[in-house]
């Protein structure tokens, strides 16, 4: 069983409203009993009172539901437990305001079923940092559109991945070099559709960590492969092959992504994940293979961070209070990033980075990720019904 916050640790501090969160941990025999089953939902809960409380959900039927606890009048989701098996309890630990709520439970193959509204009263005001649902119908614009957003990059990669390839092939590795940093770029920003691209991602844009034979393994190929070949000074003529490998690889992935569909849970999850990614990989060097060219990739996945936020605005706009934070947080992660590009188009290498700087942009991205981190949740499509 999976259970997690609704909204970010953020809300949780709220001092007023319906604030729910999920721990694992074990409820005590005095705790209300919440009866889920395909004829039955939320009958249980006798004495509703305002502030903290557990709720112990106890799965009577004999299928896996999902159990939401909701605003029955509008349906806003205040916490919710996914994957609770038949005969099965689990504790609901929650801080409730004033309001009506009631328990929906959606068990596999069979349709929601809302139990009793119940008014909670006495206690403070609720606020709400609850979450209208988001449904898989809701989804197919923001779908479409980024699906097209990425069918226009991996025609901008094509053009670009060409380009780089008769660079090497005219023996040129100052241009070769400014081909290969352009390329990898428009790469970096389609960072939401990874999944979508299968193993293409890994013959792309793979690293040599876990090869047997690290770098000089015949199985480090792609973007990083000839990264390292042009910054420490590898025959052009031998680049050839891999220039031409990675052309064909971006083309194939070109023709077959129209077949594919980003996963609409992906889209959500990947606002935070770029970022995160970022942190992990980009900003402590760990995929540098010579260019120095960390900074710009972190400037691409700011980039693609946007691309997808665009497409879900429509939806985060009424649901998540922090999107203008969310807003402020990318610009300022923007300008310092901006501020190591140069007028020649080179970028600051990280190693080169002042601890001052680097420092700073650790916690402007560090705090970016944070404040993307509830946008999984909030844009996951649910079953309400």
């Amino acid at each position: 069983m999976r259970t997690r916050w609704i909204v970010a640790a953020v809300v949780v501090a709220a001092a007023a409203g319906a604030v729910v969160a999920f721990w694992p941990d074990s409820a005590t025999a005095g705790d209300p009993e919440i009866a889920v089953s395909r004829s039955a939902c939320g009958t249980g809960w006798s004495d509703p009172k305002p502030g903290p409380q557990t709720f112990r959900l106890h799965n009577t039927g004999s299928v896996t539901a999902e159990v939401d606890l909701i605003d029955p009048a509008t349906g806003v989701i205040y916490g919710e437990v996914e994957g609770l098996g038949p005969a099965t309890t689990r504790p609901l630990q929650v801080n409730l305001g004033n309001g009506s709520y009631a328990f929906r439970c959606l068990p596999e193959d069979a349709g929601a079923i809302v139990g009793p509204a119940v008014q909670v009263s006495g206690g403070a005001a609720r606020t709400g940092p609850g979450v209208a649902p988001v449904t898989h119908n809701d989804l197919l614009g923001p779908l479409k559109a980024y699906q097209a957003h990425v069918t226009t990059g991996l025609g901008e990669l094509v053009a670009n991945t060409g380009a780089l390839k008769n660079a090497i092939h005219g023996s040129d590795r100052a241009a070769s070099e400014a081909a290969w940093l352009t390329a990898h770029l428009t790469y970096e920003r389609l960072g939401a559709a990874y999944d979508a691209f299968g193993d293409s991602d890994g013959a792309l844009n793979g690293t040599a960590d876990g090869l047997p034979d690290g770098t000089a393994d015949a199985g480090f190929t792609g973007f990083h492969r000839l990264e390292q070949g042009l910054w420490h000074g590898e025959d052009l003529g031998a680049l050839g092959a891999v220039a031409d490998q990675l052309d064909t690889d971006a083309r194939a992935l070109q023709a077959s992504f129209g077949d594919s569909q980003v996963d609409g849970n992906d889209l959500g999850l990947r606002a935070h994940e770029i970022m995160e990614n970022t942190l992990q990989f980009e900003l402590t060097g760990r995929t540098d293979y010579g260019s120095g060219t960390n900074l710009a990739t972190a400037r691409a996945n700011l980039d693609g961070t946007r691309a997808v936020l665009d497409v879900l605005r429509p939806l985060l706009t009424p649901r998540y209070p922090d999107l203008a934070k969310v807003d402020t947080w990318l610009t300022r992660t923007q300008t310092t990033l901006d501020a190591q590009r140069h007028p020649d188009g080179s970028w600051t290498p990280l190693a080169q980075l002042p601890q001052k700087q680097r420092q700073k942009l650790n916690a402007d991205v560090n705090e970016l990720s944070e404040l993307l981190a509830p946008i999984a949740a909030i844009a996951e499509p649910r079953r309400v019904s």
